[in-house]
């Protein structure tokens, strides 16, 4: 039998460029590389989400690993700014996330980085998709 003309590629490309949610950065150290898109970037809420974490912590070892994760972040990442496309997204997010019967308040800080998303036309990448329910119709959602 001649052996096929079609190459059998057993790892599912990879997406050209992604947003990480923050969930994502969190656990960056736990991602496989190849399971993230060629090129990543971050929002500006993700980075105020980083900056809030060593503040929150009530253990200090806690608080040391929290801002060293900030620290990676703001050296690794050039965050995409919310800006005046993102808040129009931002009105299409919110009814999205009323038409499927949810609270959009509960999930502020998901909803505004999923309007980034929106606003610059690319993929969400989150560890917790359950978060971005409802909003099919306006962006793609890809759990890590």
């Amino acid at each position: 039998m001649p052996p096929s003309t079609r190459a059998w590629n057993p790892v599912p490309e990879r997406l050209p460029a992604g947003l990480l949610d923050t969930s994502v950065v969190i656990d960056l150290d736990l991602i496989a590389a190849d399971a993230l898109p060629l090129a990543v970037a971050v929002s500006a809420i993700t980075m105020a989400e980083l900056a809030a974490g060593p503040g929150a912590a009530q253990d200090l070892a806690e608080r040391a690993r929290r801002q060293d994760r900030l620290q990676r972040a703001e050296a690794a990442f050039e965050a995409i700014p919310f800006g005046s496309e993102a808040a129009r997204a931002y009105g299409r997010v919110h009814a999205a996330v009323m038409a499927a019967g949810r609270q959009p308040r509960r999930r502020f800080a998901d909803l505004l980085i999923a309007a980034v998303a929106v606003a610059e036309g690319l993929p969400l990448i989150t560890r917790n998709a359950d978060d971005f329910s409802g909003l099919d119709e306006l962006l793609v959602v890809v759990s890590v």
